[in-house]
């Protein structure tokens, strides 16, 4: 793709910016503290200011613009659809809809056949449980720390994140527990094998606590992803699956950030040979070009159903030019072999690149991933582990990762950046050339973060 030309017009840019600080209210944020940059455009893996400042983008959005931005068949199929049947309740069978359906099914795992459309994640995490407990006739929910599923009632009180706290008025019956992290082992392993096995011991432990017969389901990030792309060790999935099994439980996996080739798979699932009875997804089902999600349901949970009402619904569900932007964002990755290309870089770029990179920085103390999906622990003291900034950390405490974040945008690159982590999350079609590039101001960047080291 020729590089879009960039005609700086910084008077532009401080209108935008003047109406965005007068009137739009932005999420996660102290209103009177964020300075947010005004974006004049975007193309494949970088967007631009109206300064004339080009930025790679490293996070792909909030890590779904998996096919980069602007593709020319995805705008155009949206634009198509547009001028043909723009929207149309969600009651009726539509046929960019049924498409989408079929397109999704054909590539979730097992007999997860049956979609149930969301306008997002969070929406998707709150119809999976809803489904889970009328299935089950049970209420509470198991889910874990380090985690994050959404931001509406029921999705903030299963996230095991600090973003919970100011929300957390306990969810009806939602229960966390300590999924395995070797780096950061609550359960004192030395190996992966003893994580794994401790893990779920701690899993069933907690649910003989809880009572089998309370709970619904139990709900995991299949790889979790602002979290720390923490990958699960051999054997944990399928051992909560087979726990989930022997008490009755609906196992829901949240594929709304790994799912859509981001892991080098359609499906992170498939990395583990591991079938849900529910999975969620979202962003990278359409690349986030017109908001869509939704729930792939097993047939055993979709007959509970067949004659029972789903007391559950939304006006935009399945929207057609989001549904169209989904059939196209589906086609353009089977024939552009984009899920292909995230597995080849990260087996070929960035997994050897970052992994070099920890080899020279004393900063980072842990590298982890897949596809086009990795994270780097940064510590003050790799004996120690101690991260870099404390958890949670605002103000003067977050200040190192501050500046690498400052660093990395100096170089050309926009990180993602969480507590005292940095991912690395490219657009699942990126070239080798870009990701190298990508790299390269990571190890600049780097330098700035191994000056807060002891």
């Amino acid at each position: 793709m020729t590089p879009h030309v960039i005609e700086p017009d910084p008077q532009a840019g401080a209108a935008v910016k003047a109406a965005d600080r007068a009137h739009v209210f932005h999420s996660w944020s102290a209103q009177g503290l964020i300075d947010p940059l005004a974006v004049a455009g975007a193309e494949g893996s970088y967007f631009w200011d109206y300064d004339g400042n080009r930025y790679l983008d490293f996070t792909s959005g909030l890590v779904y613009t998996n096919i980069g931005y602007q593709h020319p068949k995805v705008v155009a199929a949206i634009q198509e659809q547009a001028g043909k049947l723009a929207t149309f309740a969600p009651a009726f069978a539509v046929d960019v809809r049924s498409e989408a359906a079929r397109l999704i099914a054909e590539r979730t795992p097992g007999d997860l056949d049956k979609i149930f459309f969301t306008n997002g994640g969070a929406e998707a995490v709150e119809n999976a449980v809803r489904m889970a407990r009328l299935h089950t006739g049970r209420t509470k929910v198991l889910s874990a720390y380090r985690s994050y599923h959404g931001a509406t009632s029921t999705a903030i009180n299963l996230t095991g994140d600090p973003r919970r706290w100011p929300s957390d008025t306990a969810s009806a019956g939602v229960v966390h527990f300590w999924a395995p992290f070797l780096y950061r082992s609550p359960f004192y392993s030395a190996t992966e094998a003893e994580e794994c096995q401790r893990a779920l011991q701690h899993l069933e432990d907690t649910i003989a606590f809880e009572g089998p017969a309370t709970i619904a389901a139990i709900i995991l990030e299949t790889v979790p992803g602002t979290a720390g792309i923490m990958t699960p060790p051999p054997g944990y999935l399928a051992g909560v699956r087979e726990i989930c099994d022997k008490y009755g439980i609906v196992f829901v996996l949240d594929e709304v950030m790994a799912g859509f080739g981001r892991t080098g798979k359609w499906f992170a699932a498939e990395h583990f040979d591991v079938v849900p009875d529910l999975m969620t997804f979202a962003k990278g089902v359409n690349s986030g070009y017109v908001p869509l999600g939704g729930v792939a349901i097993s047939e055993k949970i979709a007959a509970t159903f067949d004659k029972r009402p789903y007391p559950g619904g939304l006006t935009y569900s399945g929207h057609p030019l989001a549904c169209a932007a989904a059939v196209a964002t589906i086609n353009v990755m089977a024939d552009e072999k984009v899920v292909e290309n995230a597995a080849h870089i990260g087996e070929t770029v960035l997994g050897p690149g970052l992994r070099e990179l920890a080899e020279r920085h004393p900063s980072v103390g842990e590298v982890r991933g897949m596809g086009v999906f990795w994270a780097l622990e940064l510590v003050k003291n790799r004996e120690t582990r101690e991260p870099l900034v404390p958890y949670n950390a605002a103000g003067e405490a977050a200040a190192p990762m501050a500046a690498l974040g400052a660093a990395a945008k100096k170089n050309g690159l926009w990180p993602f950046i969480n507590m005292n982590r940095t991912h690395a999350v490219p657009a699942c079609n990126v070239s080798e050339a870009e990701a190298k590039e990508g790299l390269a101001a990571l190890d600049a960047a780097l330098s700035v973060a191994d000056e807060y080291t002891a």
